[in-house]
């Protein structure tokens, strides 16, 4: 994980050396209005940013159509003795044929890959610039775009300085409880001697440490609460960002305006993501007068499926059925604060015992639960990054629209792994030559053998979350379908051989709860439809999606509650 960055602030206290009265309280109210102001201000702005980058998005794709691209998510990123990933995502616009080669810092160029259009991921950028160029020929005579991507070195702490850090930490908040003490002490009602000691013992006015300590606390939590619990931060938070996809996508979903058909909703994690095709869905189900939407996210877990579900269907009503899927997977320890990010723009303050019973380590808990409270804690490295490129994340938020309809066409990636052995005993692997070596990188990490602690703590979650996720519509006429997701091409592997099997009995009973034989995706668990160990290509997604479809519209057809669905 990145480090996080960290904000630095300079408090002057010259005032405390001149005279003081009445004219402390007096300003208190002005300085409120003006972060108000500001904080307006800067809504104003973004409305206007997101209107007209909704409006060159409704006109842009027309304007853009047959036009070449190529784009990277993220471009800028920082890294540390870790290589960072980075997707890239070109089209030469016509269906012609397309060359993708990068660039690196030692001015190497190598073929990354090929294809009319597509997707692959780059998981091994490293601290320098890597030039992406789409060009038209193998000979590299005709470019058609390009694009840079930069990986900004991060030095990694040593365990002393880590130490040292967190001493810090300890010392800025009782720096900050001091300031905030002062600050409402002196802007008390009363006159206050301006000579040292400021508040003699012998005072007739009680200093009420412990009232103006609470008052300074209660100060800070309701400052965080109107900045980051309104939403008003909400809507700058950078949409590449795991809590700015989250937010995009749930608040694109709440403004959508109902399609009038019988709409299912899809959830999920990045096996969803790759496997489900919104497109391809829509034109098998329209027969039976179905609309697919789909919230899956990569990195997503069941709990966030629940705090997505609240958001977006707050009365439990709104879609004809959810696809709730369950299975196989792992979720290790040092994502912790990653999932913590991911749900902090959908979490609220009665979700603070709740959202941090999920996770395994008393850290996360307590990390958890802070975000819940103190919201702004989750967005440290965003709020950095804001005011490190105020301009360039404007320029982010403009492309939102884009990045919801690039999730719509997306078709998946156009290889396969056919032709690829890997002896878990030794770890050796065997390739194709077909594959180029970002594509044999991506198979590589993917085959990274999780803990057993972290395959249980995923079902354990699956358990614990899935069956809140039935009882919230267990009075509602929505049917949530339960379905399993293939385990991948290999199978017989510890990590992939776990039992697939619904196991909430307490659940199963109700009416309006249905669930997909286990088997029914088990002839998709090939070489053939899978670009790594764990997700499918686009030939894949597009089989998933039948089978998928197929069956929805057989069970849902053949529950007689949806028979006087409105």
């Amino acid at each position: 994980m990145n480090a996080i960055s960290r904000l630095k602030g300079e408090v002057s206290i010259r005032f405390l050396l001149e005279p003081h009265d009445s004219w402390v309280p007096a300003k208190v109210p002005l300085a409120l209005a003006a972060v108000v102001m500001c904080l307006a201000a800067l809504l104003g702005a973004v409305g206007t940013v997101r209107g007209a980058a909704q409006t060159s998005a409704d006109t842009g794709v027309k304007q853009a159509s047959g036009a070449p691209v190529i784009t990277a998510k993220p471009e800028h990123m920082p890294v540390t003795r870790e290589s960072g990933s980075t997707e890239i995502q070109w089209d030469t616009g016509n269906g012609s044929a397309g060359f993708v080669f990068v660039t690196a810092s030692d001015h190497k160029t190598v073929l990354f890959a090929t294809g009319a259009k597509g997707s692959l991921v780059a998981p091994w950028i490293r601290a320098g610039d890597y030039l992406f160029e789409l060009y038209g020929d193998k000979e590299r005579r005709t470019l058609l775009a390009s694009v840079t991507v930069s990986g900004t070195p991060e030095r990694e702490a040593s365990p002393r300085a880590m130490l040292l850090q967190g001493r810090a930490r300890w010392l800025l908040v009782v720096v900050l409880m001091a300031i905030v003490y002062l600050a409402v002490y002196l802007s008390s009602t009363g006159t206050l001697r301006t000579t040292f000691p400021t508040e003699p013992t012998t005072s007739p006015r009680p200093l009420h440490v412990a009232r103006n300590l609470l008052l300074g606390v209660a100060a800070f939590v309701c400052l965080d609460g109107v900045t980051f619990h309104t939403g008003l931060y909400v809507s700058i938070l950078a949409p590449d960002s795991y809590a700015g996809r989250v937010a995009v996508l749930t608040r694109a979903e709440e403004e959508r305006p109902a399609s009038g058909l019988k709409e299912v909703l899809v959830l999920g994690d990045s096996r969803m993501a790759e496997g489900f095709s919104t497109k391809v869905a829509d034109e098998l189900g329209s027969a039976a007068g179905l609309k697919f939407i789909t919230l899956a996210e990569p990195a997503s877990t069941a709990n966030t499926w629940y705090y997505m579900l609240r958001k977006v269907d707050p009365t439990a009503g709104r879609y004809w059925a959810v696809v709730v899927p369950y299975g196989v997977g792992y979720e290790p320890t040092s994502a912790e604060s990653l999932r913590i990010s991911m749900a902090a723009p959908l979490l609220r303050y009665g979700d603070c015992f709740t959202f941090a019973s999920a996770f395994q380590q008393w850290s996360g808990r307590f990390r958890a639960f802070a975000v819940c409270i103190l919201r702004g804690s989750a967005y440290q490295s965003d709020v950095a990054d804001l005011l490190e490129h105020p301009i360039e994340r404007v320029k982010r938020i403009q492309r939102e629209p884009a990045m919801v309809n690039a999730r719509a066409i997306y078709g998946g990636r156009d290889y396969d792994m056919v032709g690829t052995s890997y002896d878990p005993t030794t770890g050796q692997m065997t390739f194709p030559p077909r594959l180029t070596e970002a594509q044999r990188e991506a198979i590589r990490k993917s085959l990274l053998q999780p803990s057993q602690s972290e395959l249980q703590y995923s079902l354990r979650l699956q358990r614990d979350w899935i069956p809140r996720i039935l009882n919230r519509y267990s009075k509602s006429h929505t049917a949530i379908v339960l379905t399993p997701v293939p385990r991948g091409p290999f199978a017989e592997l510890p990590a992939f051989s776990v039992a697939q099997r619904a196991a909430f009995p307490e659940v199963m009973g109700q009416r309006t709860v249905l669930s997909l034989p286990q088997q029914t995706f088990e002839f998709l668990e090939k070489p053939d439809y899978y670009f790594d160990a764990f997700h499918l290509n686009a030939k894949g997604r597009q089989r998933f999606t039948e089978k998928l479809v197929t069956e929805l519209v057989a069970q849902l057809g053949a529950a007689d509650q949806h028979a006087s669905y409105p």
